[in-house]
């Protein structure tokens, strides 16, 4: 038999551990049917559901990746929850950013271990502790959440997640109550900034001014309007590459022996994602060759207009 793997150093700050489950650790529980079950390990406690009930202490102590059977027969395995999974299935106030869109952001913002990360909003926690992760306890995330109470569970299901002592957060965190607007110009400069918010638009000036060059704005939007004007803010302004918008699907797929066909359910449209890099000041991306589309800036079109497009000239309207 093998030697156990000694634990992640806690110095890491990963929200993961080897070896046996302790009292304190959160465990996912999933039964015959997929149904999911999320509980904190306490000595003395049962977990009840209507297949019966399990007792803390049966699972306490074990490596996980086992089946235990419930009083009434019902059977569940045991593993650690997963990041993916901790977050969709934590208390939220606002809406979680989903797994498949938290880790594009990661991927494609380039979020590596020591940048300086500013995310407007908090929301719930879900991207935080993903960005956390990434620029691991030598980076810095500062998050902005204008609503007290989305704050609140924000650093309650962080501080859950990675098991932070009482008292403690996160060393790499910096949670603030506020507008990012007031706040952004108070941290000097920053690496990459993720705007998950109403109006992204609306900041894209502080935001450039924030940024290091060759760093990255992220936006996430829900709306084709929303992504619409953050887009075109974006080129309007000057000071930032060619903005790159796009949106990811996922699809299970049903495989059993020759039965293999897409399956059932998919995760479709949860939102549209937009990266643009600062230029360097004074500098500015050459202007793109290909022609917009005739129409694309037409009489019904209301918003931000590029520079290299000539003003719309409205003659009398013909009925």
């Amino acid at each position: 038999m093998s030697e156990p793997s000694p634990d992640v150093p806690p110095e890491a700050w990963s929200g993961v551990h080897r070896g046996p489950l302790r009292e304190g650790e959160w465990v996912r529980l999933t039964d015959q049917k997929g149904r999911k079950h999320n509980f904190e390990l306490v000595a003395g406690k049962r977990f009840f559901s209507n297949k019966g009930h399990l007792d803390h202490d049966e699972l306490i102590g074990r490596d996980e990746g086992f089946t235990v059977t419930s009083s009434a027969g019902g059977q569940y395995l045991v593993f650690r929850p997963l990041l993916s999974e901790f977050v969709v299935s934590m208390p939220r106030g606002a809406a979680v950013v989903y797994p498949k869109d938290a880790a594009q952001i990661v991927a494609l913002a380039d979020i590596y271990p020591g940048a300086r990360v500013v995310e407007a909003g908090a929301g719930s926690g879900a991207l935080t502790c993903s960005l956390l992760r990434a620029v691991g306890p030598w980076g810095k995330v500062t998050s902005f959440e204008l609503r007290e109470e989305f704050a609140d569970v924000a650093r309650r299901n962080v501080d859950q997640f990675f098991s932070a002592p009482a008292g403690q957060t996160h060393p790499a965190w910096d949670l603030r109550l506020g507008d990012l607007k007031d706040g952004l110009p108070t941290l000097g400069t920053v690496d990459r900034i993720i705007l998950d918010m109403l109006d992204p638009w609306s900041c894209i000036d502080v935001v450039a001014d924030a940024l290091v060059p060759g760093g990255i704005v992220c936006a996430y939007v829900a709306t084709t309007t929303q992504l619409s004007r953050v887009v075109e803010t974006l080129r309007v302004h000057g000071g930032f590459t060619e903005p790159q918008p796009w949106e990811s699907l996922v699809r299970d797929w049903h495989v059993e022996g020759l039965a293999v066909r897409p399956g059932h359910k998919m995760i479709g449209h949860t939102a549209f994602l937009v990266t643009a890099r600062r230029m360097a000041p004074g500098e500015k991306a050459p202007r793109k060759t290909r022609r917009p589309a005739p129409g694309a800036y037409g009489r019904d079109y209301t918003g931000p207009r590029p520079a290299d497009v000539p003003p719309l000239e409205l003659g009398p309207e013909v009925e």
